[in-house]
């Protein structure tokens, strides 16, 4: 028999468990962790370079100075896999200035995700920069690590309950507290990274850039993650702690 405290924290830390996955889950999968706020455009000249951008954008070869470039100036929005430019749907960008916008994305291949980043992006003569281009790797890899200790944690709850012991909860719930850090630490890597990124690229002017909402839902799965940590290693040792008292009384 479970007791009914530990039966609702059990049932909590899933449901927060769950939440976290989820959000992260998302996170990963969309492109707002940061967005480019870009003025409008004004003059034909200005309209011929922004388009010549955005052609390179979509058939170019990756290149960080050119995609970067792109984002400022077409209000670019950029995730782990995802970069995105908002330009109008029609191509008389400058006869239409109310035209309706959409957004065109590409995906960063896994090869780009490897690709190193130089101290001037687009320079391949300036030498790499190794602390960029590590927290570019941890910032994509480190998510994929943390969702694969929570589906590891999944099964070993699964089989835990086939099993009808809750002798693994504890080892659940450090699997959740090293998914809730892992996540943490994918933000801690991409603000860094944007930070490192802006010192090197300075933004034109006019041009502002925010957090996206991606971002925040990673940010808020990290905390979830360790609160169900908490209460997974919270049941796994109160109820440890009833078991050897009964135990003792039963043998006295």
């Amino acid at each position: 028999m479970v007791d009914n405290r530990y039966a609702t924290a059990l049932v909590i830390a899933c449901v927060l468990s769950l939440l976290a996955t989820v959000y992260l889950s998302v996170a990963v999968g969309t492109q707002h962790w940061y967005q480019y706020s870009s003025p409008a455009v004004r003059g034909e000249a200005n309209v011929s370079e922004l388009r010549s951008l955005h052609e390179e954008f979509l058939a170019g070869e990756f290149d960080e100075k050119t995609y970067s470039d792109t984002l400022f100036r077409l209000n670019g929005t950029v995730g782990l896999w995802w970069r995105c430019v908002l330009v109008p749907a029609s191509s008389h960008w400058y006869r239409e200035p109310d035209a309706k916008m959409e957004l065109e994305c590409r995906n960063f291949t896994l090869p780009e995700q490897f690709t190193p980043k130089y101290k001037e992006p687009g320079n391949h003569n300036s030498g790499e920069d190794m602390l960029r281009t590590y927290l570019w790797r941890c910032q994509f890899l480190l998510p994929l690590v943390s969702l694969g200790l929570v589906l590891l944690a999944s099964l070993t709850g699964f089989f835990a309950c086939l099993c009808q012991s809750l002798t693994p909860i504890l080892c659940i719930g450090v699997l959740h507290l090293l998914a809730g850090l892992c996540t943490l630490a994918t933000v801690c890597c991409y603000l860094a990274g944007m930070d490192l990124l802006h010192r090197v690229s300075m933004l034109p002017d006019k041009v502002d850039g925010s957090l996206g909402w991606s971002l925040y839902l990673a940010l808020i799965s990290s905390p979830l993650h360790m609160m169900a940590a908490a209460l997974l290693v919270w049941a796994a040792r109160s109820h440890s702690q009833s078991y050897y008292r009964m135990t003792a009384y039963r043998v006295a």
